[in-house]
């Protein structure tokens, strides 16, 4: 038979929807699985996006731009504005979500075998993009102990070689929840100046953040415009993770036309979609204040109850929705598959997603996993007490 590529060989599997076939098992069982493992909010879509694509009246379903809309992307630009960023709507690339914009990202400043610089963990899919455009990620570690702050900017310097394309962070982060401060932004933006290198900057969770902290972006930076490239989504930030729409951004000219051929190449992005996130743009501040506070009562409520659990070690989140646990065993992967082959309690079992699949280091987040806080706070307690009764039997076994 034809032999498949190398680079589909080496075409990580996802740590969060790999263990799905157990999870459909499970179910089949009559098992109720509590999802811990997957970032789908259970926050409604706000209206006035679903009612702007249930009252079209478009009787041809043409290609939109490809660089989106004119209309969005100045509204887009608006959004920023507002926020302190100042970009142009034709700087702005929309894309089908957030992971065509860092594969476009990567595309457009590397070549293969270039090297990026990617804090761990990390999202799990840059594994992926990396893999499909043959760029070589090199991993930096952030430690539980401190909450996976920004380590040592000494530390970036070491893995900087003449390879070394580009830094990318996540922030606030997926899957620790971490926000960077403005103080570790211009440490970051003083390096990538000093070494002629790209700072790609994944903000897709910039709505949620918490305890008074505010987000920076890697735009509000002076003397950075040439170095900046941020990926941004509506998935999360509206719960439209389906609409598939996101964006590129950069005050890089060559950057903005070379991705545009990358963007030629796969056409346009979905129209619906787009008339969606254009509307989800007029969502009222309120719509955000009860999300966030929704999820800073979520956060702080899984957060005791995960404390609870002998053993159990977990950084505190100031963003995003996730958090990183360290459990007392040595390998989450297998509890993570024992728990939905082989454990319930009164019916009900849990579906997590081991962190080893967020690192790109071997051996690192082996008796780790992340939780997406997501669900409503009575689905939290029971998921943790699930948890903490699989903990005992599982260490008992």
């Amino acid at each position: 038979m034809p032999s498949i590529s190398n680079k589909g060989t080496q075409m990580p599997a996802s740590p969060i929807r790999k263990l799905v076939p157990f999870a459909e098992a499970a179910k089949k069982r009559g098992v109720h699985v509590i999802h811990l493992n997957i970032g789908q909010p259970d926050i409604k879509t706000p209206k006035v996006a679903l009612d702007a694509v249930r009252n079209h009246n478009i009787e041809v379903l043409e290609y939109s731009m490809t660089q989106g809309s004119e209309e969005y992307r100045t509204k887009i630009a608006a959004y920023y504005a507002k926020r302190d960023i100042d970009v142009a709507a034709d700087e702005i690339i929309v894309t089908t979500g957030g992971s065509e914009a860092l594969s476009f990202a990567m595309g457009t400043i590397m070549d293969n075998d270039d090297e990026i610089i990617i804090p761990e963990p990390f999202y799990a899919n840059y594994n992926g993009f990396a893999t499909a455009a043959g760029v070589k990620v090199k991993p930096i570690a952030s430690s539980i102990e401190n909450n996976f702050a920004l380590p040592p900017i000494s530390k970036f310097e070491e893995l900087i070689t003449p390879k070394t394309k580009a830094i990318l962070i996540c922030n606030p982060g997926n899957p620790t929840g971490y926000l960077y401060s403005k103080e570790e932004i211009r440490q970051l933006a003083d390096l990538v100046k000093k070494h002629n290198l790209f700072l790609v900057a994944d903000e897709v969770y910039r709505e949620f953040t918490y305890d008074g902290r505010k987000h920076y972006s890697i735009l509000q930076e002076k003397g950075l415009e040439e170095h900046a490239i941020v990926v941004d989504s509506v998935s999360k930030r509206y719960s439209m993770c389906g609409a598939r729409i996101g964006c590129l951004i950069s005050k890089n000219k060559e950057v903005i036309g070379t991705a545009m051929k990358f963007a030629q190449a796969r056409l346009s992005p979905p129209t619906f979609a787009q008339i969606a996130s254009e509307a989800a743009l007029d969502t009222p501040q309120s719509y955000f204040d009860d999300v966030i506070k929704e999820y800073v009562s979520r956060r702080d409520l899984l957060i005791t109850e995960l404390n609870k659990l002998p053993g159990v070690k977990v950084a505190v989140p100031q963003g995003a929705f996730y958090c990183v646990a360290e459990l007392p065993i040595e390998d989450a992967d297998h509890f993570a598959q024992w728990l939905l082959e082989s454990f319930e309690l009164n019916g009900n079992t849990v579906m997590v997603a081991p962190a080893a699949g967020f690192y790109a280091s071997p051996g690192l987040g082996k008796n780790q996993i992340r939780i997406a806080y997501v669900l409503e706070k009575e689905q939290l307690v029971k998921a943790v007490q699930i948890l903490g009764k699989a903990l005992t039997e599982y260490k008992n076994k």
